[in-house]
């Protein structure tokens, strides 16, 4: 087991004189909890997080393998748990940290679920293989999250973090301190696709025969698109509404601080 060390200059007083010490703290590293399983075509794995990075891959077999490493300074890794619920659409699995209130933290699929770690330095890397086919989910608060050559739908989301996928399918993105890059290969997606952020860019490659219905929107950067782009209403530079191809699909690109840039792939 590898560690890093952070050192600590501790202020002494000995006869009316200030020296200083260095004190070495270790961070603790537990060892890697893992889950395999298999999930049939069209299921959802779901990795959801708080502290720390998501990074998801293709897999070369039929299984989704998931491992997690746990890291800490302050506090100990060993009490971060993992917990995998199995329902009949897919797997969730979560990193359940200790309480600090009394009420329990619950791993839920989706929006549900509590995920309360407040004063806890342990991180969190989830390390995903994703068979094609099966849909996967990102969900973290402290943390980048990236997708790699995936080829099923996509989501993932962060607070404090990139957001970043690709796939042979569609995705869509979120975070607010961060910048989206996505890579979608498919445009047969049938609800609305969102990518959103606050202080970031966002840029976008599609195939070069989309046809969505485009609303891009920015305070602070610029709109870019490789495609022509039939608009509605009056041109500006920071809001465009319009149509790519024959339209028909809802995609919204929309930041405050950043620039949007949709390109062909």
């Amino acid at each position: 087991m590898r560690s890093s060390v952070l050192t600590v200059t501790v202020l002494l007083f000995a006869g009316g004189l200030m020296t200083s010490t260095p004190r070495v703290v270790a961070a603790q590293a537990a060892s890697p909890q893992q889950w395999r399983g298999t999930i049939a075509q069209g299921g959802t794995i779901e990795i959801k997080g708080v502290n720390g990075e998501i990074k998801a891959s293709a897999s070369t077999g039929t299984e989704v393998e998931v491992s997690a490493q746990m890291r800490g300074r302050k506090n100990n890794p060993a009490e971060v748990r993992l917990d995998v619920i199995q329902y009949p659409d897919g797997v969730t699995i979560c990193a359940v940290y200790p309480s600090p209130d009394g009420r329990p933290n619950q791993c839920q699929p989706g929006e549900g679920g509590r995920m309360n770690v407040r004063d806890n330095d342990v991180t969190v890397t989830f390390t995903v293989h994703v068979p094609a086919g099966v849909r996967f989910v990102g969900r973290t608060v402290n943390g980048d999250i990236t997708a790699d050559a995936l080829a099923g739908p996509v989501s993932v989301r962060t607070v404090n973090g990139d957001a970043g996928f690709s796939t042979s399918s569609y995705g869509d993105a979120s975070t607010v301190n961060g910048s989206i890059h996505g890579a979608m290969g498919s445009t047969d997606w049938s609800n609305a696709l969102k990518f959103t952020t606050v202080n970031g860019g966002i840029s976008l490659d599609l195939p070069s025969d989309a046809s969505t219905d485009l609303n891009a929107k920015t305070v602070n950067g610029d709109i870019s698109s490789d495609f022509p782009i039939t608009v509605q209403g009056r041109v500006n530079r920071r809001q465009l509404t319009g149509t790519i191809g024959g339209g028909g699909r809802s995609l919204e690109l929309e930041t405050v601080n950043g620039s949007v840039q949709l390109r062909k792939r």
